[in-house]
């Protein structure tokens, strides 16, 4: 008779939600969408401030963001740069991981195969 199940081979769903796959698409939007809020909230509030000094160190943001300025039109032109580089930035993010991952799974699977087949030709 076997057994129903080998504890070994179960593994809790917690457990097993650890080595899911982060989606790169939605990981790209939520980074993306957090860059946008963040730079727009930052430029609207140094406005408000009106703060001279901190509002040229901001518009050094021109530099890589064309067309922004520390102004409403600005922090919406930044606002969408900053979701285009948060996407980017966000997805490789994700990739990264998920192939460190990947490959880190199928060594530690490859190891542990091994080493249950290592004396094969001992039995033979």
């Amino acid at each position: 008779m076997m057994p129903a199940t080998d504890e070994v081979d179960v593994m809790p769903k917690s457990a097993a939600l650890l080595f899911m796959p982060v989606d790169k698409r939605a990981f790209g939007a939520a980074i993306g969408a957090a860059s946008a809020v963040l730079l727009a909230a930052v430029t609207i509030a140094v406005m408000a401030m009106g703060d001279a000094d901190v509002a040229k160190g901001l518009a050094l943001l021109s530099n890589y963001f064309s067309g922004y300025s520390v102004s409403v039109s600005g922090a919406l032109i930044g606002a969408l740069w900053a979701f285009a580089v948060g996407f980017v930035v966000g997805w490789l993010i994700a990739f990264t991981r998920n192939l460190s991952l990947a490959v880190s799974l199928f060594l530690l699977r490859s190891r542990a195969e091994l080493g249950e087949t290592s004396d094969f030709l001992d039995h033979i």
